[in-house]
């Protein structure tokens, strides 16, 4: 049979578990690699497609506060802060490589699907270890490359069916090695199956060099085999032959000897155990813990605060992250960007929206929106400003006093065609702006749960916070907010 990448089986395949097997992470990548191939892009733009995520948030959180990717210690306690300390594209994939694994998580595990993560992440930090090693500026990227080229390996395990049944049957009876078992089952290897995931995902281009590239390359591409070669030789022993060979090219590309090597890689694959068990893949970590050497213990996956459970102590840790950014004068975009995020995630709300008023007073438009079905919400969310002191709207920036909505104001006139937007009966509504002149309101529900006294409180604070934001951004004379 052929080994060409370009067969009409491996082509099938591809569209398969693209269309079929992994939709939701096709359409995240596309979502996130529109935002990383424009220059314009704003953090603001990349925290909310994150924060559409619940799970994806906790765990890039997580990751952003983990002493492996946060090297300055920094407390992070927002994605719009993550961005700040980590770097705009770190977080970008950061949240890739969560998508991935969650969308392969939630999928028709097999024991061979942990096997290939657990490959995937220990290949990764030891090709970032490398990397560094070598004096490569390119440690992250090689942490990310190394960890989605066995993609295509992951994804067949996972959604294999029959096919993946009769692969495993080869490989136990036929003693044949895993490529030479992938070819006679299947057609081609599951390695052009990683290719052409990879490129059908654009999933960087480094990741596609090191899974076509050739071995003998001395660039960052390198450091992504070696992490591999690591990985495997792992599973047979560190006192194998293969071991043995792939430290002793690891010594040569790094220029240590080999005695150091041999230690600060043990080392790394304790700390892979841990990062996998971070990122989810719990099993996968346990795995590396096995077969990877000693390892100080997988941690426990702490459960971040969900939308619908306050977490008073984040909503502080918000409000602090606010004040800073507010000082330093961040472009007011980001800061109502997390004013948005410490609503949804510290108050607890299921629908968060910041609304700005245009230029000319006309109307006031969604900006920014959190939660389910936030985008249709925010788009809906546009009403012309008639100065109607009966209208609450209007009336909340006229008079630039916060509206709590329920069902007996609802009653009102003046709240019909708020309700024929949100269809939601229980609702709070906080204008913010200068002293003098709102610019726009902060709105937020719990999907028509009741709203209690603390929410109430605290949607307010973080409106007075937007409000100090838009005051000092009015005192800046090379920056004019919104409506004013």
């Amino acid at each position: 049979m052929s080994n060409s990448p370009n067969s009409p089986d491996l082509a099938s395949w591809i569209e398969r578990i693209r269309g079929r097997e992994m939709p939701v992470f096709a359409s995240t990548v596309a979502a996130l690699r529109r935002i990383i191939g424009d220059e314009r892009a704003s953090a603001s733009a990349l925290a909310q497609v994150i924060l559409k995520d619940t799970p994806m948030t906790t765990k890039v959180l997580r990751l952003a506060n983990s002493a492996y990717f946060n090297h300055s210690h920094q407390a992070v306690n927002t994605v719009s802060r993550a961005i700040v300390v980590l770097g705009f594209n770190p977080v970008a994939e950061l949240a890739l490589s969560v998508s991935l694994i969650d969308s392969l998580l939630a999928g028709g595990l097999r024991g061979r699907v942990h096997i290939e993560m657990a490959r995937s992440f220990h290949a990764a930090v030891q090709a970032r270890w490398v990397a560094s090693r070598r004096g490569e500026q390119q440690a992250e990227e090689v942490f990310i490359a190394a960890l989605l080229s066995r993609v295509g390996e992951m994804a067949f395990w996972c959604f294999g069916g029959e096919q993946a049944q009769a692969l495993e049957r080869c490989m136990k009876n036929a003693f044949l090695r895993e490529e030479e078992a992938q070819q006679v089952v299947l057609g081609f290897c599951l390695r052009h199956l990683s290719v052409g995931l990879v490129r059908e995902w654009r999933l960087g281009s480094l990741a596609v060099a090191a899974l076509e590239g050739d071995a003998r390359s001395r660039g960052p591409e390198r450091a992504v085999l070696l992490g591999q070669r690591l990985a495997l030789a792992a599973e047979e022993g560190w006192a194998s032959l293969a071991a043995r060979q792939a430290l002793r090219e690891v010594a040569d590309y790094v220029g240590l000897p080999i005695e150091s090597v041999r230690e600060e890689v043990l080392a790394n694959a304790a700390q892979a155990a841990r990062i996998a068990a971070s990122f989810g893949a719990v099993e996968a970590g346990k795995i590396i813990a096995t077969s990877g050497g000693p390892s100080s213990g997988l941690p426990e996956l702490e459960q971040a605060a969900l939308p619908g459970a306050p977490d008073a102590a984040l909503q502080l840790r918000i409000l602090q992250d606010l004040a800073a950014l507010t000082f330093a004068r961040a472009p007011l975009a980001d800061i109502l960007q997390l004013v948005a995020e410490g609503v949804y995630r510290g108050v607890g709300c299921e629908r968060v929206l910041v609304a700005v008023l245009t230029r000319d007073r006309a109307q006031l438009q969604g900006r920014v929106a959190l939660g389910s079905g936030a985008e249709a919400l925010c788009a809906r969310f546009t009403f012309s400003m008639e100065g109607d002191p009966d209208d609450v709207l209007d009336a909340a920036i006229d008079s630039a006093q916060p509206c709590r909505i329920d069902a007996a104001r609802l009653e009102h006139p003046g709240a019909e065609r708020l309700l024929q937007v949100t269809s939601c009966d229980e609702a709070v509504l906080v204008p913010f702006g200068t002293p003098t002149r709102q610019i726009g309101v902060l709105y937020a529900d719990r999907q028509g749960r009741p709203l209690d006294d603390e929410l109430w409180r605290a949607v307010q604070h973080f409106a007075l916070q937007a409000g100090l934001a838009v005051t000092l951004s009015a005192s800046d004379p090379a920056s004019t907010p919104p409506g004013l």
